[in-house]
């Protein structure tokens, strides 16, 4: 029982100065970031929608389908802002399979964690100069948020990470808003928690430094729903369910009180074409209830190239190699149907 130290990895100053990001581009970055934090505060009633690959496991495809985004985009950008997903870390329940592109930039390769570092860079940097893009990530590693830091727009913390107080203190020094997925348990006085965390200052160990953070005003929630002890999945996107998280929520007196729905995972017990049934019975929650219309924000939605998933070695280009994924025909209908309801 061992640990062997390979090689001494770039710090996150290195990588980004090897891969920089232009000013222009940087001038960008900070006005979609502006534009993400006014729907989040109330001052824009645009809604979010973060939609993409359950996990980016090769370059070319996923900028094929963040390029097929920003055609639809400018139809509908007067009501929906669009956050791709290019999720770089793949969090596995069993610590077997694929870990995403951090680990392996090539899916079916050895774990490279030093190109998996320059690729995920890469990629995030591509998104932004060839479409216009900022997008999100997930920090299933809080130690390796500044490796992105400068291009990200939204970051999430997962339902296995949110109890974490590296996750909670991290996120509370990230300067755009992070998502606070439910835990498996679907306790959602666990969530509030972590937002409330999130949302106070710290002064905690980060990368060997002594770090002071402000806290997050825009950490907020995310429902993905949960797993019984039988294991069986249960949503929590229902009416009587955003009710009861609007009520919990405003108890806390937290800033900016806010919710994706996550369409997916326990909410849609991965079957992903319920995710557009699990979109349009939201918004009519919305539109029956001004309390949870002024709470939900947005959504956030796993599609691809292709419907449904394949094993690593399946050879489609563009469908998942992890959970299953709504194909970008059902994509763009649903995408035009949320911005023809709201």
């Amino acid at each position: 029982m061992s640990m062997q130290l390979l090689r001494k990895l770039p710090t996150p100053e290195e990588i980004k100065q090897s891969i920089p990001l232009s000013p222009e581009l940087a001038a960008m970055k900070a006005q979609r970031d502006r534009e993400i934090a006014d729907i989040l505060t109330g001052a824009s009633h645009k809604f979010i929608l973060i939609i993409g690959p359950c996990s980016a496991d090769s370059a070319d495809p996923v900028i094929e389908y963040i390029s097929r985004l920003r055609k639809v985009k400018e139809k509908v950008e007067d009501k929906i802002l669009i956050i791709p997903r290019i999720y770089t870390n793949k969090p596995r329940t069993t610590g077997e399979g694929y870990k995403g592109m951090l680990h392996q930039p090539d899916p079916e390769g050895k774990s490279d964690l030093l190109g998996g570092l320059l690729s995920i860079r890469h990629l995030h940097l591509r998104a932004i100069e060839e479409t216009g893009f900022t997008c999100a990530d997930e920090m299933l590693y809080p130690e390796n948020y500044r490796y992105l830091s400068d291009l990200l727009s939204y970051v999430a913390v997962g339902a296995r990470s949110v109890e974490n107080q590296a996750h909670r203190l991290t996120a509370s020094g990230v300067e755009v808003p992070v998502g606070m997925k439910n835990p498996t348990s679907g306790d959602i006085s666990v969530m509030l928690n972590s937002i409330l965390a999130a949302q106070h200052k710290h002064t905690f160990i980060y990368r060997n430094w002594e770090a002071v953070t402000d806290g997050n005003p825009l950490a907020h929630a995310i429902l993905r729903g949960s797993v019984n002890k039988h294991g069986q999945s249960i949503p929590n996107y229902h009416y009587e369910d955003l009710l009861h998280l609007y009520s919990a929520y405003a108890d806390r007196h937290l800033e900016n009180m806010a919710v994706i729905v996550d369409t997916n995972h326990s909410n849609s017990d991965k079957q992903y074409l319920e995710q557009v049934r699990i979109c349009n019975e939201v918004l009519h929650s919305c539109r029956h209830n001004n309390d949870i219309c002024s709470m939900v924000k947005g959504f956030m939605v796993e599609s691809y190239l292709e419907d449904g998933n394949q094993k690593v070695d399946g050879g489609v280009y563009g469908k998942s190699i992890t959970d299953p994924c709504l194909g970008w025909e059902k994509t763009e209908a649903l995408i035009y149907s949320i911005a023809d309801q709201l």
